[in-house]
């Protein structure tokens, strides 16, 4: 009993730190993805290449951890929430 009390003592504690670590990669994977964007997608502009593209390489790679670190940092979210 209080070793689970200890745990989430500690929990509590690094939640926090946690999610801000996890806001910060988040931004930065978004912004990366955003930089490879042309401007005329940007204001509108009509673009057709980028409807049939397929990501490859460090491009996918960077898109699949931006997704799973939006995940994580909604668990961390849900799971402050709860406790």
């Amino acid at each position: 009993m209080v070793r689970s009390l200890l745990q989430m003592e500690a929990l509590t504690a690094t939640l926090p730190y946690a999610q801000i670590i996890l806001a910060l990669l988040l931004i930065a994977g978004i912004v990366l993805q955003q930089r490879g964007a042309g401007l005329g997608g940007a204001f509108g502009g009509d673009n057709f290449a980028s409807t049939f593209y397929k990501r490859r390489g460090a491009e996918k790679f960077l898109f699949n951890a931006t997704v799973t670190i939006a995940i994580l940092f909604v668990l961390s979210a849900v799971a402050g929430f709860f406790i």
